[in-house]
């Protein structure tokens, strides 16, 4: 990166200027499970949930079914507590302690440490209401390691850009921020799964709206920073990197398919049905848009060979 100033401070403080009043940890309400509420309704929209359409899982037993389902949910909620902590905050607080090789303007430097607070307690109350439904439910937090995707995507950032460590983590968290939001609110609006659930999933989404609009302006600012040559570099390690960020965590599934009473083989099997092929590139294809927007405005697509790369990765 560059060590020249920034030209301007485009839309300094915009996305986050109400969040004393607005933010979650601010002034959220705790979600609560209660059973009794809740009888006739879903943990988790199904058709969010690929492997339970497999004809292998189809036959099981529908208390089985549930189970994969609650335990989906812990992985959604448990995946979200070691993204915010490990990748976003590592990235934000990269902004905050204006550690980027470029002065980073003080607004900016506000606005990271107010995502930092946010992402805290994103984390807090996604382990809390899995706590609450294992707790009522019965349906043990399986203890796998939800973070597992976090290794998988720094090695993929080192493979990508190995001789800019601190770039990388910057990207991953920008990625990251700006696809989220696509990913939360396939949930809220679906009145067949739990309230608490919904109202949990809501309270992240509106959050992560504002970091996106923060993150999707700051990549504009951190682009201006870069020499051509490492721009070129970025633009062709950025489908890749978006492609690390979608994947789903596999192992856990496979954990809890075989506990859902499928042996190894046919849990394999699933996996390989559900989330190899095509139907993984859809899935990136459409949750990576306002992403590709944000590169797109900013000129990424526009560099030699890079929207073929787009278009290499299912980003169109």
């Amino acid at each position: 990166m560059t060590t020249k100033p920034p030209r301007s401070d485009p839309g300094a403080g915009a996305p986050m200027k109400d969040w004393y009043d607005a933010a979650g940890v601010r002034g959220g309400t705790r979600r609560t499970f209660h059973r009794e509420l809740e009888e006739g309704l879903v943990f988790f929209p199904p058709e969010l949930v690929p492997y339970l359409a497999h004809e292998a899982v189809r036959t099981l037993p529908d208390s089985a079914s549930r189970e994969l389902t609650v335990r989906h949910l812990y992985q959604f909620l448990l995946s979200a507590t070691e993204l915010e902590t490990r990748v976003v905050n590592r990235g934000a607080e990269l902004i905050a302690g204006n550690r980027l090789g470029f002065e980073v303007p003080r607004s900016h430097r506000l606005d990271a440490y107010k995502i930092y607070c946010d992402e805290g307690y994103h984390s807090l109350y996604s382990l809390d209401l899995a706590d609450q439904i294992a707790t009522v439910t019965g349906i043990p937090i399986p203890r796998w390691d939800y973070g597992g995707f976090v290794e998988q995507l720094d090695l993929a950032a080192h493979t990508i850009l190995p001789d800019e460590p601190t770039l990388a983590h910057l990207l991953q968290t920008i990625v990251f921020e700006t696809l989220i939001t696509a990913v939360l609110n396939e949930v809220p609006t679906n009145p067949g799964v739990v309230t608490a659930v919904r109202d949990v999933t809501r309270d992240h989404a509106r959050d992560e709206g504002r970091h996106h609009r923060f993150f999707a302006g700051f990549f504009h600012l951190l682009w201006s920073q870069l020499e051509p040559a490492l721009r070129t570099r970025v633009g062709h390690a950025l489908p890749p990197l978006i492609e690390a960020c979608i994947a789903w965590d596999a192992a856990p599934v496979r954990s809890s398919l075989l506990l859902a009473g499928l042996d190894e083989a046919t849990a394999d099997g699933v996996l390989r049905d559900v989330y190899g092929g095509t139907a993984t590139a859809s899935r990136i294809g459409a949750v990576a848009q306002a992403t590709r927007r944000m590169c797109e405005s900013a000129g990424v697509l526009d560099l030699p060979a890079v929207r073929e790369t787009f278009a290499v990765h299912g980003i169109e």
